[in-house]
């Protein structure tokens, strides 16, 4: 399995956001998304998706499917992120291409998952459906549309770090988080400060 993601954000469709990192550096962003493993990895790791599952796909996985599902992951994460980054911004009007991507995703999602009937109550389930190479994909965007369909859209922030941006959803119990892990960011800009200040 891949090496682990630093999930810091507190909900997994912000997680993956943060899976193409330094996004808003000069040099350019690093992806971490580098191939289908990683994807089954983050799913893995975020608790998307169960243990039989990823074993389920690991063995399925058929490269030339495999890496077209992971460009399409991408793709979703990266509309996701235009979305989040401009409703962060106060554009309350997202790009509507950025929106349409995503309504196309959260619909394919919803397409493959069935209402199952186990000790006396109903939940949704991916069924026949959880041995497809494209569940991670779907997991996400369920997540995904979870969240920019709840009233916590309104507490996703990005890290105050210039050079980092990581996103993530504020739930201190005074909205006051401003970083995405205090021991990194957090620590470094007051170590700028600092030297600013000598």
């Amino acid at each position: 399995m891949a090496a682990p993601f630093q999930l810091l954000a507190s909900h997994p469709a912000l997680d993956f956001v943060n899976t193409l990192d330094d996004r808003f550096e000069a040099t350019g962003p690093r992806e971490l998304l580098e191939s289908y493993a990683d994807l089954l990895a983050f799913a893995d790791q975020s608790a998307l998706l169960g243990s039989r599952e990823i074993d389920a796909l690991i063995e399925r996985a058929d490269c030339a499917r495999a890496a077209k599902i992971l460009v399409r992951a991408r793709g979703l994460r990266e509309a996701l992120a235009v979305v989040v980054y401009r409703l962060m911004d106060h554009d309350t009007a997202p790009l509507a291409g950025s929106l349409s991507v995503l309504e196309r995703y959260f619909k394919e999602a919803q397409e493959h998952q069935e209402l199952e009937w186990k000790e006396g109550e109903a939940s949704w389930q991916w069924g026949r459906f959880a041995t497809d190479l494209e569940l991670p994909l779907w997991a996400v965007a369920k997540s995904a549309m979870g969240l920019l369909t709840s009233p916590d859209v309104r507490r996703v922030h990005a890290c105050k770090s210039e050079t980092c941006r990581w996103v993530f959803l504020d739930t201190s119990k005074n909205h006051s988080r401003r970083w995405c892990d205090m021991k990194t960011c957090g620590n470094r800009m007051k170590a700028r400060r600092f030297q600013a200040r000598q």
